[in-house]
């Protein structure tokens, strides 16, 4: 195998995107059946299968490789057609980042990148432990992430630490926290969890506790705002973020002020000699300095 057709490529990368070869042949202007062609060629070409045709679908180990050389592709292909005046004036930058910081500080940070590099920002949402997981996967070009250690591939920049604090409204704190110590009464408490891979609230636990069975009533709340309106609510007591917590005064209690519990914060971007990839870099590294510890 001397190359691999760029078009053939484009369409992998349109089916990826698109997540579908249906939707894929709609942005393309081209049947169905000949998206599903060119990436049957392609998988021919490499001697490889590339994509599962699940719903959506879904990429192999050998998917991915072809699909972060096709983002890549098609970034400097963007880049330099916006630099010779050419083609469209707008470019698409795909990122990965936690909720608690698009709630907070990420979009901020984005407001200030240049709109006279024209990027559309496509900004996938996933917790700081897994964000990586989408680089690695070649789905986004960027993201916020909690793994210092960068993707193959990619560098790694440490932005700052997220502050979080066990928080609860008083009423939650009378009925549920006020006859026993904090140890004792915590892990019968009813919690707010994010969604099931947040483990902040049982890494809190555990610090606290040092125990490792928690209480049943577990309610979750896969929204950051809304995730801070049930704890103040007092549907239950949660790590709430220090600054999401701060505007909302008396309405929170900080359940242990001198446990506060600290998310390190990382950039990591693909190794790319891009002008847009560069821009937005600089504005996060610049919102984070603000935000976050």
């Amino acid at each position: 195998m001397s190359d691999l057709p760029l078009d053939q490529v484009r369409t992998l990368l349109a089916v990826v995107d698109e997540q579908s070869f249906d939707a894929a042949a709609a942005v393309l202007h081209v049947t169905p059946s000949a998206v599903s062609q060119r990436v049957k060629a392609l998988e021919q070409r490499t001697g490889r299968v590339l994509l599962l045709r699940t719903k959506p679908v879904t990429l192999t180990e050998s998917g991915q490789v072809l699909i972060r050389f096709a983002r890549s592709l098609a970034q400097l292909e963007q880049d330099a057609l916006a630099e010779l005046g050419l083609g469209s004036p707008t470019r698409t930058l795909s990122v990965a980042v936690n909720a608690d910081s698009l709630a907070t500080w990420f979009l901020p940070s984005l407001a200030h990148v240049p709109e006279s590099l024209g990027i559309c920002f496509d900004v996938q949402r996933e917790d700081q432990d897994h964000t990586a997981a989408l680089l690695r996967e070649g789905l986004v070009m960027a993201a916020v992430t909690a793994s210092p250690q960068p993707v193959q591939g990619c560098t790694s920049v440490r932005l700052g630490r997220m502050r979080y604090r066990a928080m609860a409204s008083p009423g939650f704190v009378e009925r549920w926290l006020s006859k026993d110590p904090l140890p004792a009464s915590l892990p019968i408490a009813p919690v707010v969890l994010f969604d099931r891979k947040d483990d902040l609230q049982d890494r809190f636990l555990r610090a606290v506790t040092r125990r490792r069975t928690f209480t049943l009533v577990r309610h979750y709340i896969p929204a950051s705002e809304s995730f801070a309106d049930a704890v103040a609510a007092g549907l239950g007591w949660g790590m709430v973020p220090e600054i999401q917590a701060a505007p909302r005064g008396d309405a929170l209690v900080d359940l242990a002020p001198d446990r506060p519990l600290d998310v390190p914060l990382h950039w990591q971007q693909w190794k790319l000699d891009s002008p847009a990839l560069a821009a937005v870099a600089a504005a996060v590294a610049e919102g984070a300095k603000t935000a976050l510890r």
